[in-house]
């Protein structure tokens, strides 16, 4: 096993005090918040020297770079959206370093190349994505980013002559965007990076080929950090959504015809609870979860006096709604029952018409339609399988692959199982094992974990090149339900929020120690994975339980759960996790945030953390900080280092190659801890 040679560079101790709520809280490493500074980039270098050390010299790195090449090097397509008989998308051919974006006329007809990044001459880090259609057909919307920015650049093209007009918007948040009806201009929410007011929300009328500057001010939300604003439009109606980060999320909603001078009127005020409209001709339709934890769909009749009328159309059964649309005059409901995915057909009266048919072990995603069409657009995939898009219609009930992704891996030789582990306060937990059919009951295996735990986001059955080329090579994957998920609705999602949290990492460690007890793996050969929400809970593992696992792999996390409010736009997150403003929020937050759990002396496992420049989402000071607090803590001789790319950021946009690199990177640590044959 390579070693590092020498120790890891120093990091110099700065201690700042802060004091919450009476209590000293002491953060050492509080000037390596400033990204910019002269020492942060110097200490970076540093940092990237040696894990590079390391990581170039793991025998049979150059073997893992050609299975990963031949993983991630194939033909791809995503962002599918219909309007009309033509499809918009992206592809990607295996040579690209990035997608295109395409049309195609009719479901088999030829794709025809709208925009191609490398036209722009920007270099290899410049992405493009597919975002609006205009009604008539004309005009097309789509996103510029630069490496892996959470923001981009917002251009148009028309369509027949692929000439992009000079009307765009700046680098920022698109927040709301809609077409005007007549196709001579549009409706915007647009946050500018350089915005001289940063916190004020408007919305925006633009004609098409005059100057920014003449745009018209439709609608002010205010001026506030704590203000989001958004709009969409549906027919001739402009929805305006105002949205207030308080204690409490609150949301005011306004509607606004395009037809005449008519101002936007509110048709609610101060509401807190969640409600999604579709607007269909004269009629209004939402989803919610008002008198509905796990959320209904009604239709609402609007009165003068305010006191709408709401009709049930689908009720709250006690499973949670994942997603619906309206297609065509049918409404297609997505569920996820009993850990098994299930889309339930109703018309506009809530008769049930029928279900898609769902393979138990497959995820299924709605991802287009509209109710001009009979036609919807499905995304489906399994633990051995990739995703494949699928054309559903509404009339004849049958369903065809529109594009698969070819990757080589063949799924016969692998099988999933579910067991049911006990966690610290006595709740069965689920746990998806996926492996070799000849390890899968096996023991003694060396064994990959993650989870999510957080937001309501369920874990599902879906393929990963991560695990794919782990389980390759003999590993377990193991997937635990934790709560913060909503796989058993609402009730499992509440179980681990704000003050909560800890139970979703008492269940992460509780499906590990299972692992472990029941002889399937054991600590040398346990390694757990994570990113963003899920980077949060790998790190809060590694802090309370390092004794468990051999190697993680903590990516683009939240690790300074003190100040994480403090930075981008995080603040908006308070609902999910609370923030120090409150003392006993402060209390729990500190009992688990990773960076201030860190212990002098702890024997830690071999950590790789990742981040770069580029994350507004997880603001990279959180891996810095955390990987120099490690360093300086840990008394046992695994290598613990920082995986940092100035380009880097939170939108899976890099480059072909370098996607190959960073995970060859990650396969080979994990690889060498877990002493894998490649």
């Amino acid at each position: 096993m390579p070693k590092l040679m020498e120790p890891p560079p120093h990091s110099p101790i700065e201690v700042v005090t802060d004091f919450l709520h009476g209590v000293p809280v002491a953060d050492p490493y509080r000037w390596l918040e400033d990204q910019d500074s002269p020492r942060t980039r110097a200490w970076i270098a540093e940092q990237t020297r040696y894990g590079r050390n390391y990581l170039d010299a793991i025998p049979g790195r150059e073997i893992i770079r050609q299975r990963i090449a031949e993983f991630l090097a194939v033909e791809t397509h995503d962002s599918l959206q219909k309007v009309g008989d033509r499809y918009f998308f992206r592809k990607r051919l295996p040579d690209q370093e990035q997608p295109c974006i395409y049309m195609r006329n009719g479901a088999d007809g030829e794709d025809h190349l709208l925009i191609d990044p490398r036209e722009r001459g920007t270099g290899e880090y410049t992405a493009v994505k597919p975002l609006r259609v205009s009604p008539d057909g004309r005009l097309f919307l789509y996103e510029v980013k630069e490496g892996g920015e959470r923001t981009g650049t917002f251009e148009l093209l028309k369509i027949e002559t692929r000439k992009r007009l000079p009307d765009f918007l700046p680098r920022g948040y698109l927040r709301g965007f809609a077409f005007a009806p007549d196709g001579k201009g549009f409706y915007y929410v647009h946050e500018a990076v350089d915005a001289k007011r940063p916190f004020y929300r408007a919305a925006y009328q633009h004609i098409l080929g005059t100057p920014p500057s003449e745009d018209q001010e439709i609608f002010f939300a205010g001026e506030d950090e704590k203000i989001r604003f958004s709009l969409f439009s549906e027919g001739k109606r402009l929805v305006f959504l105002v949205y207030r980060f308080l204690e409490k999320t609150l949301t005011d909603i306004y509607l606004q015809s395009l037809e005449g001078t008519g101002l936007a009127e509110p048709i609610f005020r101060g509401i807190d609870y969640s409600l999604g409209l579709r607007l269909l001709d004269d009629r209004i339709f939402g989803i919610t979860d008002r008198d509905a934890p796990n959320r209904r769909i009604v239709e609402i009749r609007l009165r003068d006096n305010g006191q709408h009328e709401w009709v049930d159309i689908v009720p709250d059964t006690g499973t949670p709604i994942n997603d619906w649309l309206i297609v065509g005059d049918r409404i297609f409901v997505s569920y996820m029952r009993e850990m098994i995915h299930q889309i339930r057909i109703f018309d506009f009266s809530g008769k049930a018409l029928g279900e898609l048919p769902i393979r138990s072990d497959e995820t299924l995603r709605i991802v287009g339609g509209s109710p001009d069409s009979n036609e919807l657009l499905l995304e489906t995939e399994s633990f051995t399988e990739p995703i494949g898009i699928f054309r559903y219609s509404s009339k004849t009930a049958n369903r065809t692959l529109w594009a698969k992704r070819s990757i080589p891996f063949d799924p016969t030789d692998y099988a999933h199982s579910q067991i049911w582990f006990v966690s610290k306060d006595g709740t069965r937990v689920p746990m998806y094992l996926v492996g070799r059919r000849d390890i899968l009951d096996g023991t003694g295996n060396p064994t990959i974990m993650t989870s999510y735990g957080g937001y309501g986001v369920s874990m599902t059955p879906q393929f990963s090149v991560f695990v794919a080329f782990l389980i390759e090579r003999g590993c377990l994957f193991a997937l635990p339900n934790i709560r913060g998920g909503s796989e058993f609705g609402v009730a499992w999602h509440d179980a681990a929020k704000r003050r909560n949290r800890q139970t979703a990492f008492d269940d992460f460690l509780s499906a590990a120690e299972w692992l472990i007890e029941t002889g399937r793996t054991a600590p040398r050969k346990l390694a757990i994975f994570g990113g963003s929400n899920s980077g949060l809970l790998v790190g809060a593992a590694l802090t309370q339980r390092p004794d468990l696992f051999r190697a993680v792999v903590c990516m683009v996390p939240m690790l300074d759960m003190l100040r994480y409010h403090l930075f981008d736009n995080a603040h908006v997150w308070k609902d999910e996790f609370g923030s120090v403003d409150d003392p006993d929020n402060f209390a729990a937050l500190a009992k688990y945030s990773p960076y201030h759990q860190v212990r002098q002396g702890g024997a830690y496992p071999a950590t790789m953390i990742v981040s770069g420049d580029a994350d507004r989402n997880c603001n990279p000071l959180h891996a810095r900080k955390m990987t120099a607090r490690l360093q300086a803590a840990n008394a046992s001789k695994h290598a613990i280092f920082l995986d940092y790319r100035k380009s880097r950021g939170h939108s899976p946009v890099l480059p072909l190659s370098q996607r190959i690199e960073a995970l060859t990177d990650r396969m080979a640590f994990l690889c060498d801890q877990l002493q894998l044959s490649v």
